[in-house]
């Protein structure tokens, strides 16, 4: 039941010592807000780096050929391993846990691209059908390159943005010719990349790309995507794929600089590892923090019994209970707690808004932000933080004898 006259002699108790409380309050303030302001960072610094991931899928495993560092089988070191389009067929067709799978190189010898009087110099990427789906692009006119293109060696291209805008300006690209090294390729689509902005590039179909260039059935990367992104799986298809490879290439497959190997989903897992880690240290000290504002409360309450010994005896001498002092007490400190705790956060909230409103974006720390359940959480730490704060002073209290308060000086 509320009980309106022991809240008048809350906050009664509360302005007559205005500084004493302040000083209290501001600690546990202080602690909240601190703890708001580490979360936040730490998601700012979290949606940066998985910013920097959506340029490729998450759970991806990307193969190049390199050279041999140990002799194996009467080998001897430093052979080159040439990746082909048998490996990519035999991994495709007979590897368990694969979604996608594509097959790519890069052209640094292309020569200059034209169209009409317009030049420039773009990267030129020769790919198999559904890079798409691993480069993260979307096609924002036409089509993409298809199975099609590749089986019947089509002279076909798709082109990034700023290659649409340095050599078409504002003319259509979809249906004309780029000269790319003195060879004209159709364009069928424009895209633009989500990711990191690997805009400034075409894309060729593959084989067209070994026919022009002379590197026969050979080729570089060999890109993949698991079905599952749990990392147990993608160790599983990874470690058949190098089986495989050494068996045929007659490597050691131990030997760690046969193959270049980035497993996109075990360092996604890390990362996120890392920054759950960070999140734990950061609740802990933002907690510890809170935990010390909390114990200066319950001194000051401490304090506040300690003066009011002969006002509690005189209640308890007319009739108070035990539960009526200690609810006195703790309601007190809940009311300081909760306040300041509840401004601290408001402020903690209000100075992320603003830099996540202000500050520019960045591939490293982006919109710093604490969602509701932890503001939510942080409130209710708050009042229970507050209840054990009064708590002790309010039981030591609730003890007092009343002969003993009265004879109190």
């Amino acid at each position: 039941m509320f009980d309106l006259d022991k809240w008048q002699e809350i906050f009664e108790t509360i302005k007559r010592n205005k500084l004493r409380t302040f000083l209290t309050g501001f600690s546990v303030a202080w602690g909240i807000f601190m703890m708001i302001i580490l979360l936040g960072s730490g998601n700012g610094l979290q949606n940066g780096v998985s910013y920097q991931f959506l340029s490729d899928a998450t759970n991806t495993i990307w193969i190049q050929g390199g050279k041999t560092s140990m002799a194996y089988n009467g080998m001897q070191p430093n052979r080159t391993i040439q990746l082909t389009n048998d490996d990519f067929s035999y991994i495709k067709n007979n590897i368990e846990g694969i979604e996608t799978i594509v097959s790519r190189f890069s052209i640094s010898n292309s020569g200059a691209m034209k169209y009409e009087n317009e030049t420039g110099s773009f990267g030129v990427i020769a790919c198999s059908a559904e890079l798409k789906k691993l480069e993260n692009y979307k096609i924002n006119f036409g089509r993409d390159i298809n199975q099609a293109d590749i089986e019947e060696n089509r002279k076909v291209v798709i082109i990034g943005m700023p290659v649409q805008e340095a050599l078409f300006k504002k003319t259509e690209s979809v249906g004309k010719f780029l000269n790319i090294g003195g060879t004209s390729f159709l364009v069928v689509g424009v895209f633009t990349d989500l990711g990191r902005g690997d805009n400034e590039r075409v894309y060729i179909p593959i084989s067209t790309a070994q026919q022009a260039y002379n590197k026969k059935n050979k080729t570089d990367i060999i890109w993949l995507i698991n079905r599952s992104s749990n990392i147990v799986q993608s160790n599983r298809t990874l470690e058949s794929i190098k089986s495989y490879l050494s068996t045929k290439y007659n490597f050691n497959s131990e030997d760690k600089e046969a193959l270049y190997i980035f497993n996109n989903a075990a360092n996604f897992k890390q990362v996120m590892d890392m920054f759950n880690g960070i999140r734990l240290f950061v609740w802990i000290i933002g907690i510890g923090t809170i935990i010390a504002g909390i114990v200066g409360v319950s001194n000051i309450m401490m304090i506040v019994v300690k003066e009011r010994t002969k006002e509690i005896g005189i209640r308890k001498a007319l009739g108070a209970t035990p539960f009526s002092i200690v609810s006195l007490i703790m309601q007190e400190s809940i009311l300081i707690t909760s306040l300041a705790g509840y401004f601290g956060l408001l402020f903690g909230l209000f100075l992320l808004e603003l830099a996540n409103k202000f500050m520019p974006p960045s591939d490293f720390f982006r919109n710093p932000e604490v969602d509701l359940s932890v503001a939510f959480t942080a409130t209710m730490i708050l009042v229970v933080a507050g209840a054990f704060a009064g708590l002790f002073p309010a039981l030591r209290a609730a003890k007092i004898q009343p002969i003993v308060a009265l004879r109190d000086e």
